[in-house]
């Protein structure tokens, strides 16, 4: 396989659900434990041997691309979405001709976990089968999860082959905000905003949708109450 050396970050999110905080600062640039939650991804990416991440922006565009001027690893190129937010989906296909002809990570801006004994990123590429998978997702167990209260999003089968979760039904894995994708899956898709779920559930239905269970514990920071509960998962991580 060969490495894995560009990432898609998807930054450019309103955050409503961590007002107030987000009425001044975009949610990547909220911080967990003295470190914006967009530093630890790119740390991250960085790690895993990623050299090129685009960006994309939305909200409070401005201070992100100010604040992303000081790194240097990985190479940062920006996708500009001032002018309409185009959501999951529509945000990584405006940057496909940035992010070239190869499978590539995209990574939630705000997500965060504390690793296990292999960090989770090389081990997400290293599972990545481009002859069998379009999309390879990073799940977390819902039920051990932090700060997570919902019903789950895929089932998985012993092949690591994930099914959406069927309406009424808890299901054990909830996506952990990272994954690789072939470029081939943005073939046809609509014009403007969409949601990479949809990406997700055309993958599915052609059994090309897989999963990686995560070593570690993923935190679902998605309120100004959940950064205390990450800071004390993370406190408790190092003792």
């Amino acid at each position: 396989m060969t490495a894995i050396t560009t990432a898609m970050v998807l930054a450019a999110g309103l955050g409503t659900r961590m007002r107030p905080i987000t009425d001044r600062l975009p949610k990547p640039m909220v911080e967990v434990n003295g470190r914006t939650l967009i530093d630890v991804a790119l740390d991250r990416l960085d790690a895993a041997g990623v050299t090129t991440a685009v960006v994309n922006l939305h909200a409070h565009a401005d201070l992100l691309e100010r604040h992303l001027a000081s790194r240097t690893r990985p190479r940062i190129v920006l996708s500009d979405e001032r002018d309409a937010l185009l959501e999951t989906g529509g945000g990584i296909a405006r940057a496909l001709p940035l992010l070239g002809s190869d499978p590539f990570f995209v990574v939630n801006a705000d997500t965060i976990w504390i690793e296990g004994i292999r960090p989770n990123l090389p081990t997400l590429a290293a599972r990545f089968d481009p002859a069998l998978m379009d999309i390879c997702l990073l799940l977390a167990p819902a039920v051990i999860s932090i700060g997570y209260e919902g019903r789950g999003d895929f089932l998985m089968d012993g092949e690591g082959r994930l099914t959406p979760r069927p309406e009424r039904l808890t299901v054990p894995f909830v996506y952990a905000g990272a994954a690789v994708v072939s470029p081939g899956i943005f073939r046809d898709v609509p014009e403007g905003a969409f949601s990479l779920s949809r990406l997700f559930r055309r993958a599915a239905e052609a059994g090309r949708l897989y999963g990686q269970r995560m070593e570690g514990v993923w935190m679902h920071v998605g309120t100004p109450e959940a950064i205390a509960e990450a800071e004390e998962a993370i406190a408790r991580s190092k003792d």
